[in-house]
């Protein structure tokens, strides 16, 4: 599995090295990785001479075969504040599943009119959010539903002044479903600011998030004493790509954070110009936003195509007239 930044013609991006594996026992579906330098290796798809010879050129893949990501870094919390103030800050407990700051909401005010002019908003089919105030509130500001309408009774994403938002509530209305996944959290244990709360008072305050795929209530992942390693963080950010690739849905929003965005997308890129790569791979600022295409090169996984249309006659295949010409001389010498 690969990514390409932006659009399926950009240069084809080989997938990166498993990192080692993680002490988290997620049990998600996995499709499995390859290294270019590997014998089992994927054949690569050329779409030119240029890149034929060595040299970056575009590429072309099966469109059933891809998803769009666009991937979300959450608005400023209250954590990036005092962070900035003293690094010692995150160890805090008053930092304790860190809220957005106002300045942060108008982070997501502004995203949303983005997304909404550029019309990205029409095409996601699902919203997948990290289980964390910051996350959530985040994803409901921008991809979240109409206001209210008299006559119709629809749960809200999120309930008035939901984690000290002091913000409307946000309604569900046409919107597409949010699903909290465990998987896309930030690095964790030691900082309070990445530890949640229950699953049972987030189902409070947004009524409308799907939290089914979390199994446990309380927060058994996060640890006191033992911070979680980037390693750790880039091979569960791999578990959560691999479970990406198993849902129908092929144009979805996630949002996560920094340290779990930067360190599942570093491996990408390498064959690329620096530019490409410095945007795959550098990290995100408040409530940015890239959208990526997820590649399954293992030919693996994939829905069939609903976009494809063979266009066969009943006796077959009408061919070329240069290839016929070469084909029929065979059929007569046999």
């Amino acid at each position: 599995m690969s990514i390409l930044y932006n659009t399926p013609l950009m240069p084809f991006l080989p997938s990166p090295t498993p990192p080692p594996s993680s002490n988290n026992n997620f049990a998600y579906p996995s499709i499995s990785f390859s290294h270019p330098s590997s014998s089992s290796s994927s054949p690569r798809c050329f779409s030119s001479l240029s890149e034929m010879d060595g040299t970056v050129g575009q590429c072309l893949y099966p469109l059933h075969r891809t998803k769009t990501i666009h991937l979300v870094r959450h608005a400023q919390g209250i954590h990036n504040v005092e962070g900035e103030k003293d690094n010692n800050a995150y160890l805090s407990e008053e930092l304790f599943d860190a809220h957005l700051t106002p300045l942060g909401w108008r982070q997501v005010d502004n995203l949303r009119k983005h997304v909404y002019e550029c019309g990205v908003n029409k095409k996601i089919e699902l919203v997948i959010v990290s289980p964390l105030l910051r996350t959530m509130q985040t994803a409901v500001g921008v991809f979240g539903g109409e206001r209210y309408m008299d006559g119709i009774n629809v749960p809200p994403l999120m309930v008035e002044n939901a984690g000290k938002s002091n913000h409307p509530a946000i309604s569900s209305l046409h919107s597409p479903p949010f699903i909290a996944v465990e998987l896309c959290r930030e690095h964790l244990g030691v900082h309070p600011c990445d530890r949640r709360r229950s699953i049972s008072e987030y189902r409070s305050i947004f009524p409308a998030i799907d939290f089914s795929l979390i199994e446990s209530d309380e927060d058994v992942l996060w640890r006191v004493d033992v911070r979680e390693k980037d390693d750790e963080v880039a091979a569960r950010g791999q578990k959560f790509l691999n479970w990406l690739w198993t849902r129908k849905e092929k144009e979805i929003a996630v949002v996560s954070h920094s340290g779990f965005l930067y360190h599942t997308l570093r491996g990408f890129g390498n064959d690329c110009y620096p530019s490409v790569k410095s945007e795959i791979c550098t990290h995100f600022a408040n409530c940015e936003l890239r959208s990526v295409v997820l590649v399954d090169r293992g030919m693996i996984g994939s829905d069939p195509a609903t976009t494809n249309y063979p266009g066969k006659k009943p006796q077959g295949l009408d061919l070329p007239s240069d290839v016929a010409e070469e084909i029929q001389p065979q059929k007569r010498e046999s």
